[in-house]
């Protein structure tokens, strides 16, 4: 067997040829052909962030209505300046995209970008699985999970993307010590 097990170096740095940028959305529902952003949220390794809210004036399920769309209060952004924003953000190396339960923030990437162009490398990387591989009860959610590492949760607003970015990182990065 020729694979190598590549990990990450004592001082947390990457040691891999890409690097990681995490990744939340919310959308306007979930749907097994794809999902509309309402918001995404990016962060580097290094802690560089970009949040954006996407115009939208489709339908939105229930939950949405009531949980996301109160949280939405920035100012919006059409989909190709979105598309704009993010790729430069991201930059052209194609780096992993890291999301907590990455399926329907992948297609939503996908939607956006269209499915053989999107800026990340196309094999995205699920934090929940990590997780998971690592003993926790995913059954839980983040929150209780962050809180077993030693997180104080109250830092972070539930269900909005950059927060949840934010935790998703900061986990990893509790996990990476």
């Amino acid at each position: 067997m020729n694979a190598k097990i590549l990990k990450r170096s004592d001082n947390g740095t990457h040691d891999m040829t890409k690097e990681l940028i995490f990744m939340d959305g919310e959308f306007a529902g979930l749907r097994a052909n794809g999902t509309d952003l309402l918001s995404i949220a990016l962060i580097k390794e290094t802690g560089e962030e970009l949040y954006l809210e996407l115009e939208y004036e489709g339908e939105v399920d229930d939950w949405v209505r009531d949980n996301i769309i109160p949280m939405l209060k920035g100012p919006k952004v059409s989909k190709k300046e979105a598309k704009q924003k993010i790729l430069e953000f991201v930059g052209p190396s194609k780096p992993f995209m890291v999301a907590y339960v990455n399926q329907f923030d992948w297609m939503a990437i996908c939607g956006l970008f269209g499915v053989f162009d999107v800026p990340f490398y196309w094999k995205p990387i699920d934090f929940c699985s990590i997780l998971y591989s690592k003993g926790f009860d995913i059954t839980l959610g983040i929150e209780k999970m962050a809180l077993d590492v030693g997180i104080n949760i109250n830092n972070y607003t539930k269900h909005h993307a950059l927060d949840d970015t934010r935790l998703m990182k900061d986990m990893w990065d509790k996990l990476q010590n």
